[in-house]
């Protein structure tokens, strides 16, 4: 779809004071110079706690507020896209939503050539240029409820995790970076196995031993891997790759292969993509999305194709 230019009313600009080791809260004078500087007429709201964002999204929408600027990282985009879709006041393709990152990964961003400096940022949003972008759902499960999330940029199954799972402990524990996500990979790979699982893709079947799985839309998890180096955001579709069974070694060699995409050239590396995504697995597995740590299965997707208008570079 073409591309579009906003308009010139009033933004909500929603902060994570908590984003990146605090820097949505100690860098919000330059950003909101920056703001001003641009001409770009705001309002703003810091959250409060943690998911604070779903419900203040939804409560402002009810009053008006259709074009939003978030300050933070990729969890914090998913929170607002939680909000944004459980929400019923307004069709959510007339909602816009653009990004300044002040998180650790900051992956969303990278497939939109979105500056990580501020001024960059800022400009972009001023630029005003936009695409719809498909939206995506998971079911799951938490014993014997079943649950669901909306989410916007990935999803990882199995080792990913458990990963996920690490790295957000660390962040409840004020450790933060980078780099954590790599150290975690290592940690993780030890007493880490595959798992069968049975994967339906719009009606058909396939059966894979699986060390590791994403079902997405964008390309990026983990601070810059391509996990999903085909992934097209406004195509209507989820990409899926599957690591089946491989070696730890060959593991912790290859992890320099997921920045550039490249490990989807592996022989243990499967991909598929589809609209209708079905997964179960025997032990359970479980499952993060946009970094949420959340159930297990079995587990459905469903998109929502083209739901949502956000800023481009």
């Amino acid at each position: 779809m073409a591309n579009e230019i906003i308009g010139e009313c009033e933004w909500l600009v929603l902060v994570n004071p908590h984003a990146g080791d605090s820097k949505g809260l100690h860098d919000w004078d330059e950003i909101s110079a920056l703001l001003t500087k641009y001409g770009i007429q705001y309002h703003h709201r810091f959250t409060e706690y943690a998911r604070h964002a779903v419900t203040l999204i939804q409560e402002l929408i009810k009053h008006g507020c259709h074009k939003i600027i978030l300050v933070g990282g990729d969890g914090f985009l998913n929170e607002a896209v939680n909000g944004i879709f459980t929400q019923t006041d307004i069709d959510t393709r007339n909602i816009t939503l653009a990004m300044i990152p002040v998180g650790t990964g900051n992956d969303w961003v990278r497939s939109f050539n979105i500056p990580f400096d501020y001024e960059g940022a800022v400009k972009v949003i001023k630029e005003g240029k936009t695409i719809m972008h498909d939206i995506g759902r998971v079911f799951y499960f938490i014993n014997n409820a079943e649950y669901s999330w909306y989410f916007i940029n990935m999803c990882g199954i199995g080792f990913d995790a458990e990963v996920n799972k690490k790295v957000n402990a660390d962040k409840g524990h004020g450790r933060t970076g980078p780099l954590k996500y790599q150290y975690h990979i290592f940690t993780t790979l030890i007493g880490y196995h595959t798992t069968q699982i049975s994967l339906n893709i719009d009606g058909k079947s396939h059966q894979h031993e699986v060390f590791s799985m994403n079902v997405g839309i964008a390309k990026y998890n983990g601070g810059g891997m391509k996990q999903l180096p085909d992934a097209v955001v406004d195509d209507g579709i989820f990409d899926i790759t599957i690591i089946g069974k491989i070696s730890r070694l060959k593991v912790a060699r290859h992890v320099k292969d997921l920045y550039d995409g490249s490990y989807i050239n592996l022989p243990e590396v499967t991909t598929y993509a589809g609209a209708d995504i079905r997964i179960d697995s025997e032990p359970k597995v479980w499952l993060e999305g946009d970094g949420e740590s959340l159930g297990h299965t079995p587990f459905r997707f469903e998109i929502l194709p083209q739901a949502i208008r956000v800023v481009k570079g």
